[in-house]
């Protein structure tokens, strides 16, 4: 990930036109809850595309907001995106770490035997319950990371993870930022 004051800065810039294009368009005639969504999904599409479509999470939410129906957030998406648009939205869905996916694929067999031997020697009740909720866990985090269900390989989740987080962390800064300079209490 690139320094965060670039990415805020990236990612104020887009928030701004995504903004810019939803107050200029329809804000008359949006009602609070309208206005609420329109701030989630500039933020949303701006953060994703401040990190230009390198992650999972930046790519599923730049097509889950290009897919939607109504013509307003395809339109934002368009506007945010700019000559980006047709690359970030048309990107092949190629496994980030697949060098990782091959050696895991050669620890699962190793582990594969480990099981086959430990259920031979009825010696897995403390590591099966730390497995079990390990894949619980991470089935968890899976449905919280934008993109992270198509993920299979965990080291990528994670990595996956930490970086949604930081950019999720960046995204507050710039909002309390904002709101600080406004003047308006937070």
């Amino acid at each position: 990930m690139r320094p965060p004051s670039s990415f805020k800065q990236d990612f104020f810039k887009k928030w701004v036109v995504g903004l810019q294009y939803y107050y200029g368009t329809s804000s008359r005639d949006m009602n609070i809850l309208e206005r609420k969504k329109a701030i989630k999904l500039s933020a949303d599409v701006a953060m994703a595309s401040a990190r230009d479509g390198k992650t999972y999470w930046s790519r599923s939410l730049i097509a889950k907001a290009s897919k939607q129906d109504d013509c307003i957030s395809k339109n934002l998406v368009k506007n945010i995106l700019g000559n980006e648009y047709e690359r970030l939205t048309k990107l092949p869905s190629s496994i980030l770490c697949s060098k990782r996916i091959r050696s895991k694929k050669i620890v699962r067999r190793s582990c594969n035997m480990r099981r086959i031997r430990k259920h031979a020697q009825k010696r897995v009740l403390a590591s099966s319950i730390a497995k079990r909720m390990v894949k619980k866990r991470t089935q968890v985090l899976k449905t919280l990371v934008p993109g992270g269900e198509s993920m299979d390989d965990e080291f990528c989740l994670l990595e996956e993870t930490i970086d949604y987080l930081l950019s999720l962390q960046a995204q507050v800064d710039v909002m309390h930022k904002l709101v600080n300079a406004s003047g308006l209490p937070s």
